[in-house]
């Protein structure tokens, strides 16, 4: 699996640019940016999901985004901030390019071609964002639930991947009691398993017909924007 911002460049700028990333693995829990700290390396994620926090003061979270195999971390450098309040870690782990921030700076250039996909992709990841915060308000937990499995599904591309009731009541801006609830019901429809702290789907057409319209726009967006539409 290949990020597919760097898969999208003409073969001679992907040379170019690679020379400058090293590959690593994107462990659990790995820190990518903390909270007002100053922010060291983009990643563009191959494999695995990380997840966008807004951090409260009492230091309580949720999150507001995801970034899989479509994006790239580190988006406030391309858009000339050095840190921002939130925090990014892996919440599925992986792998990806890592690329010093400096180096990022010299080498993607309004001129660039990975410039003008990244200007697509933070419209797409706005959208996003704003998405997510209307499903928050609107939508039902097991709605939002199936979102949430849907799309990191798409990003991982299995339908068994490793997850707590502690993510996911991070993840989801609920309490972990909330959490069981809706993921038994989800079991009891025969939709998932889960067990341990490992979620497998088991019907995603029915997950399909569960979620709100949030999946398919979301998706549908980046489709089109990372696609130059």
């Amino acid at each position: 699996m290949k990020n597919q911002l760097l898969a999208a460049l003409p073969s001679e700028e992907y040379s170019r640019l690679v020379a400058y990333m090293e590959v690593i693995p994107l462990e659990f829990k790995q820190e990518l940016y903390l909270p007002n700290q100053p922010i060291e390396y983009v990643y563009f994620v191959n494999y695995g999901v990380a997840s966008m926090l807004t951090v409260m003061t009492d230091g309580s979270a949720i999150e507001v985004a995801t970034v899989g195999n479509e994006g790239m971390v580190g988006l406030p450098v391309f858009l000339g901030a050095d840190r921002v309040p939130g925090e990014c870690f892996m919440q599925v782990p992986g792998s990806g390019f890592r690329m010093r921030v400096d180096a990022f700076k010299t080498h993607v250039t309004a001129d660039s071609p990975l410039y003008n996909l990244l200007q697509r992709y933070t419209q797409a990841l706005f959208n996003q964002i704003a998405q997510s915060a209307a499903c928050n308000r609107l939508h039902s937990t097991e709605q939002r639930m199936c979102r949430w499995l849907l799309m990191t599904a798409d990003r991982v591309e299995t339908d068994t991947f490793s997850l707590t009731q502690d993510f996911l009541s991070i993840m989801l801006g609920v309490n972990r009691s909330t959490v069981s609830l809706s993921a038994s019901i989800l079991q009891k429809a025969g939709l998932i398993n889960y067990t341990r702290g490992q979620i497998t789907i088991l019907d995603r057409s029915g997950l399909e017909d569960i979620t709100c319209e949030c999946y398919q726009i979301v998706k549908g967006e980046f489709n089109r924007l990372l696609n130059g539409k």
